[in-house]
């Protein structure tokens, strides 16, 4: 009886081994941390769509950024929500808005640790949508100068990387010139280049109260059939000038993903979002599956895929494990 000279099992017999030849590797430094962010003082309140996530106030989300640096995670990412929203979405660049004092408050008190700020309107208007509207129409251009007023009052409160997730276009280009008249010229942009009208954003709206009283956002996010269209997507924010990229969603994704790292050299990141965390947390909870390891496996799936950067809620208890 012939044998088979090469066994493919022989580097896979136990655990020192497996971990000799793993060729992809996750770590607390890949991994981002998005915190959502509230009015009042000594709030940690759950999120039922998203088991495990809470919003926290100002003062709270300080010592939650510290554990966050001492777990080894380099950054956090912030959504604000604010009590009182309007058509133009005005606390989006308040000076004393809620991001801004978050901000604020983690960069004096964990210097260590990057704090990337979301830039969008969705979370700040009465109605939702992440620009201005002329009717029900989103309108860009109007849109682009509001953004990047919020981007240069968020480099202002110290944020050393602000994220325009709007998919407005042009708004990279604009964000730049207006960071660079501003004097914050280090000040780094993470564009949300090829982020898609997903179904999986779902529990983030319940989390951030952003979502849209009319209508949907397919006509300014990606059409989830488009492949190509991401890299065009990618390609203008780069020469618009942005240092790094992202892809949003993530897991439904992938393809994309591999797609941007083998086009470009920049930094990538993706968004492992609220739906994609909370499916894998649900079906734990039922018993359906081993949530840690789902988790962990889908995340891996990321980095496999081109990732340098993995935006997820489940970052903490990773990291803790890891």
């Amino acid at each position: 009886m012939a044998h088979p000279v090469t066994r493919m099992r022989r580097l896979r017999r136990n655990e020192t081994i497996r971990s000799m030849v793993r060729e992809t590797r996750l770590s607390p430094s890949d991994l981002i941390l998005p915190l959502f962010i509230v009015e009042g003082t000594g709030v940690r309140e759950a999120i039922a769509s998203m088991p495990g996530v809470e919003r926290f106030s100002v003062d709270q989300v300080v010592a939650e950024a510290k554990r966050v640096a001492d777990l080894g995670i380099p950054g956090v990412i912030l959504f604000g929500i604010p009590n009182e929203k309007d058509g133009r979405g005005s606390g989006a660049d308040a000076e004393d808005g809620i991001v801004q004092r978050a901000t604020r408050a983690i960069a004096d008190g964990v210097p260590d640790l990057a704090v990337i700020t979301d830039v969008c309107l969705c979370e700040y208007t009465d109605h939702g949508h992440c620009g201005l509207l002329d009717g029900e129409e989103v309108e860009n251009d109007p849109s682009v100068e509001r953004l990047a007023a919020t981007a240069v009052s968020h480099a202002r409160a110290g944020a050393s990387i602000v994220a325009p997730s709007d998919m407005m276009d042009g708004r990279v280009a604009a964000i730049r010139t207006a960071l660079d008249a501003a004097g914050f010229d280090q000040v780094a942009i993470l564009s949300y280049a090829a982020k898609y009208a997903s179904a999986y954003y779902g529990p983030f709206r319940d989390a951030a109260e952003s979502t849209p009283a009319f209508g949907d956002r397919r006509a300014y996010q990606m059409d989830p059939p488009n492949r190509r269209e991401a890299l065009r997507e990618m390609r203008l924010d780069l020469e618009e000038g942005a240092d790094m990229l992202m892809v949003k969603p993530a897991m439904a994704y992938l393809d994309i993903l591999a797609d941007a790292r083998r086009e470009f050299e920049v930094p990538l990141a993706a968004y492992h979002v609220s739906g994609e965390y909370s499916m894998i947390k649900a079906a734990g909870e039922r018993g359906w599956l081993d949530a840690d390891r789902a988790m962990e496996e889908a995340l891996i799936s990321i980095k496999r895929a081109g990732a340098d950067l993995i935006l997820t809620y489940a970052a903490a208890e990773i990291a803790e494990k890891l």
